[in-house]
């Protein structure tokens, strides 16, 4: 920070939090940057009284507003400091808010003048980012925030006697889920704000039917402060507290204030059309007609049993599907089939939900038990066998609609484990017949997989994170689509009227939910067109037509200045941005291509930052006369199971701080006899484990299926057993490649081979060599290292260990690191690539062992409870000859309880083979 000192305001709503951080509750503290690391980290003490120079800067307006005109939000966010002090002072500011969101704009304005980040294509913006980050600056100013939220942040020196106001901007549909919208605000301030206020303005031309304000904060003096006022088509919602009413107790610093401020609301639905707004040139339709009478379903749930389902997992899993089976309505039909490496069905077909069947099934689901490996493709097909089968024999009802719900943890391991014949296989036995709704449990599945696949297949992926509301989660999911009211539903336009239709075909409608269509008017000038509905309903089918005509805004709110008015517009472009990622995911390459194409044009003419698009924020010059770019970016939701899964989600991460201390990134490795490592710096740990078979077996160190990279390792024996009966073993040989770039690399402890586009090239250990190409660079340190950089993806370090060659038993041998593997895909794994994106483990119960420096400890790792003793493995980067001691603890039995399932697993049969 240049040498000044630094306060930190974090405004953090979910919108908006204010915290002025150190370690005293809410207290401001002002700390140098040779502080700041300590405090953060947790070593600094706790303080007892505010230091004289906590009052120089002051927090005086931190406010909320947000208008939803027809279910389109409009959020602002805005927060005003004042630097009190004679010298500059870093501030920090941090915003919560919807990962549907897309934030539009984002200003500082500092002593009148205006500071505005600009919405550039992501390519573009890389080489600010880039460079940002070479130069020591926190450039990614967006990161995860638990299930439902994405944090903001950005931080500016003021000058002494300055005041800056942050404004930050986001809008997003809100979706209609179990019968109502929600406005989520995360409110957090950390201490009392003389000016703290959320507004909500809310106009639905549709007529509003109930509006109910609530957070757990709320206490009996803080409730009556939520202002309600509620007309047939406009709602206002406030909350204003004061200074006092704010705190926790008369004259101390701590607030009352601390969740989730949370709207929800839904509106009147007396026409079966459903409500048209046509504005400025673009209409929008919501059509969720009431009095539906729901269509039977046939639900096929295939439940993973394989061994990472073990311990809360399963027992969840029984507990959401007894409460499921419970909710089944008698018309409808069921099946049950549980998998691993095996799949078993509870019946040969669909069964009635009768009581007397529902109590039979609860029966079989209470005995699910975990164990195998993962074969997801044949559970899937056996499902869809079953629906065709009884289809064919006429034993389900016609106007029925036929589902599968597939909920697994994990990669597939068993059976075909390729994700795109998975994904073929699935599509084509589907045939665009049934609908495949797929839960990914954990952040060990691959969710992108999921993904793609249940939207092939009319259906919709979800997350369930584990926790103790994971039975929660999952029955929520089953209750949003358990009751299908219409089927195969189209909503229809004048082709010589309107264009630019967002998606107007929708493969059913739930209970509880709604269908949003958006369009363009030819004619700006266009008040009225008709309009038709069809789909296909429980006992006929289900057809209404009407005439769409504007409503005249002035005339229904005479009061209003100005309602957000080209909301129609930008409803449309969030829709067509929403709806073109999506599509980008799936088709042929070219489809891929332009849709992504149009959806990064529609992203920069909106300023909308989407993952396309990033938000370019420059900061003013610092006093040695640079600036600092910063990047806000869309986070997907494999960015945010791979954030999650490194422990970078924002309860768990330590504040932002401007220092020069770097954090290493963790290393995977193999080397010894062999001997598995993963050192985690983050957490000055380590976790190791070894591996022992048969000389020759070939393992499977890591496999991205995306990415198309595959390393194989091949062990080899000593020379003879040892007179102590031993015979140790030692990885000699690895295959590596990349499928996407063509490259094959083949190195053994005699030489290295690299194959690419029909060629060969051989280097041996004794040279010193650099081979650098537009897809691969290597690097040969003679005899001693290999180093592997594969462009866009991973970098691999290989280490020879000659053995002097008469010695009597030992062999020379290799040892394997992984150096960067940030860039592979959440679906990477094998023996090492599994641990990748983190590992989530508890130690604790620390008592003696068999060795006393080895002590014992009780480790809580995916589920289950490991015995590990404390020990050390030799990391040999900087010493290849003797190497270093690096402590862990090692998991005992071939690292079993820490792998997915077993060591042998992992056995393939050839260096670049997959199986």
């Amino acid at each position: 920070m240049s040498g000044l000192l630094g306060v930190r305001l974090l405004l953090l709503w979910g919108s908006a939090c204010l915290w002025l951080p150190g370690l005293t509750r809410g207290a401001l503290v002002i700390s140098g940057a040779h502080e700041a690391l300590q405090e953060t980290r947790g070593a600094a003490r706790s303080l007892q009284k505010r230091s004289t120079v906590e009052a120089t800067v002051e927090v005086y307006s931190v406010t909320l507003h947000c208008t939803v005109t027809s279910r389109f939000a409009h959020t602002v966010m805005t927060s005003k400091a004042l630097n009190k002090a004679n010298t500059s002072q870093e501030i920090f500011f941090e915003v919560e808010l919807p990962k549907t969101a897309f934030i539009t704009n984002f200003s500082m304005e500092i002593e009148g003048e205006v500071y505005v980040g600009e919405v550039k294509e992501k390519e573009k913006a890389k080489k600010q980012y880039e460079k940002a980050v070479s130069s020591g600056q926190t450039a990614g100013l967006v990161k995860a925030s638990g299930r439902k939220m994405e944090k903001f942040s950005v931080s500016v020196n003021i000058a002494g006697g300055s005041n800056v106001t942050f404004i930050l901007t986001y809008e997003e549909l809100l979706q209609r889920k179990l019968g109502q919208y929600e406005i989520l605000t995360r409110v957090k301030p950390k201490q009392p704000v003389q000016e703290f206020q959320i507004v909500t303005n809310i106009f639905e031309p549709q007529g509003i039917s109930y509006v109910d304000a609530h957070a757990a904060f709320l206490s009996n003096d803080l409730l009556p402060l939520v202002e309600k006022t509620v007309t047939d088509k406009k709602a206002h919602i406030s909350f204003s507290p004061t200074m006092e009413q704010q705190r926790k107790c008369p004259g101390c610093d701590e607030t009352l204030i601390d969740g989730d401020f949370i709207i929800k609301y839904d509106v009147n639905r007396a026409k079966s059309l459903g409500d048209i707004q046509i504005v400025n040139g673009y209409f929008v339709h919501f059509f969720s007609p009431p009095d539906l009478p729901r269509v039977p379903k046939n639900v096929v749930f295939v439940i993973d049993r394989s061994g990472s389902m073990s311990g809360q997992k399963i027992r969840q899993t029984r507990e959401a599907l007894l409460a499921i089976l419970k909710d089944l309505h008698e018309e409808d039909h069921f099946a049950l089939i549980q998998f691993d490496s095996d799949i078993d069905s509870w019946q040969q077909s669909l069964t009635k939900a009768t009581k007397e069947n529902v109590a039979q099934a609860m029966i079989y689901v209470r005995n699910i038990q975990h164990r195998g490996m993962t074969n997801i493709n044949d559970a899937v097909l056996t499902a869809v066998e079953m629906l065709v089968k009884d289809r064919q024999e006429e034993k389900l009802p016609e106007r029925s609609i036929d589902m599968i719900i597939l909920l697994t943890d994990g990669m597939p391991n068993e059976g075909e484990s390729r994700i795109p014949r998975i994904q073929e296989n699935v599509r084509s036995a589907i045939g665009g017949n049934m609908s495949l709704f797929c839960l990914g449990f954990g952040n060990d599945v691959d969710y992108s997989f999921l993904d793609v696949m249940s939207k092939q297949n009319k259906g919709l992926a979800r997350r369930i994170f584990e926790g103790s509301d994971a039975t929660v989660q999952l029955q929520g999911f089953y209750e949003e689509v358990s009751s299908p009211l219409l089927l195969e539903v189209d909503l229809r336009y004048p082709d010589n009227a309107v264009d630019f239709l967002t998606k107007n075909h929708f493969n059913q409608l739930f209970n509880g939910s709604e269908i949003v269509v958006a369009g363009r008017l030819m004619d700006n000038d266009l008040n009225n067109f008709m309009v038709e509905v069809f789909g296909q309903g429980f006992e006929e089918d289900f057809n209404v037509q009407g005439e769409a005509s504007a409503v005249d805004w002035d005339v229904m709110y005479p009061d209003e200045e100005y309602i957000f008015g080209d909301f129609t517009e930008r409803l449309w472009a969030y829709l067509t941005i929403q709806e073109l990622l999506e599509k980008s995911k799936t088709g042929t390459t070219d489809e891929k291509t332009n849709t992504t194409a149009k959806a990064l044009d529609m992203s920069l003419h909106y300023s909308f930052v989407t993952p396309l698009t990033s938000m370019v924020v420059t900061k003013p010059e610092t006093e040695d006369g640079t600036e600092s770019p910063l990047i806000a970016d869309k986070l997907t939701e494999e960015q945010r199971q791979m954030a999650e899964r490194m422990g970078y989600v924002h309860k768990y991460a330590a504040p932002p701080v401007h220092t020069s201390y770097y954090q290493p990134p963790p290393t995977y490795f193999v080397d010894g006899d062999p001997h598995f490592m993963i050192e985690l710096p983050d957490r000055d740990d380590a976790l190791c484990f070894n591996i022992n078979d048969k000389p020759g077996t070939i393992f499977n160190l890591v496999r991205d299926p995306t990415s198309g990279i595959l390393v194989n390792g091949q062990i080899i024996g000593d020379k003879k057993i040892s007179p102590d009966g031993k015979m140790n073993t030692y990885f000699w040989r690895f295959g590596i490649i990349h499928q996407t770039l063509g490259v094959r690399l083949l190195v053994s402890t005699r030489d290295i081979s690299v194959f690419q586009d029909g060629k060969q090239v051989k280097l041996l250990w004794s040279d010193t060599a650099g081979l650098k190409g537009p897809n691969v660079d290597l690097l040969l340190t003679k005899d001693r290292s290999l180093t592997v950089t594969l462009k866009d993806s991973v970098k691999f370090v290989i280490l020879l260990h000659k053995v002097w060659e008469k010695h009597p038993y030992h062999r020379d041998y290799l040892g394997f690191y992984t150096l960067d593997s940030h860039l592979l895909s959440p679906s990477v794994h094998g023996l090492l690539g599994q641990f990748y994106h983190g590992i989530e483990y508890e130690v604790t119960d620390l008592r003696p062992g068999e060795v006393p420096e080895k002590p014992d400890a009780t480790m809580f790792v995916k589920g289950q409870e490991l015995n590990v003793t404390r020990g050390w493995q030799r990391d040999f980067r900087r010493d290849v000859k003797n190497g270093e001691n690096v402590p862990c603890w090692f998991i005992h039995n071939n690292g079993t309880g820490l792998l997915d399932g077993e060591a042998t697993d992992y056995i393939v049969s050839g260096l670049f083979k997959t199986f």
